[in-house]
């Protein structure tokens, strides 16, 4: 693999370096935006509605993919993770409102749950360069 050709953007995670991961790898034309959960990570706080949660995934994502050199209207593939239907609902209406007419290809699942109980919602992408 040549690296010089791929880059990795941090997102400010403190679970990027400890679980070996990063947000974001640019590679190939395109940014591959690891799957997003709703902590603030300025805070370390993650609001308990999943709409909520749903947002502040869009925030994170909106800003690694402005540092990797793309941008939301870049994105071509999503995939939106919920631990509940009852979630989905919330969840689709704040990513139908950030999408709106850019209506990547993309994709739910409801899922058993995630890594830590608080996780209600995850959101990874994957987006051209502009």
């Amino acid at each position: 693999m040549d690296l010089e050709m791929r880059r990795q953007v941090d997102g400010g995670s403190p679970f990027e370096r400890a679980y070996g991961y990063s947000r974001a790898v640019v590679q190939g034309g395109f940014v591959f935006v690891a799957g997003t959960t709703g902590y603030d990570y300025a805070t370390m706080s993650m609001p308990e509605d999943p709409a909520a949660q749903a947002e502040a995934c869009w925030r994170t994502i909106a800003a690694v993919l402005a540092e990797a050199g793309s941008s939301l209207e870049q994105v071509a593939r999503a995939t939106y993770y919920v631990t509940e239907r009852s979630h989905a609902e919330a969840v689709v209406a704040v990513c139908g409102r950030v999408m709106g007419e850019i209506r990547p290809a993309a994709t739910l699942l409801v899922v058993a749950g995630l890594l830590r109980l608080e996780m209600k919602v995850e959101i990874e992408v994957t987006a051209a360069l502009a």
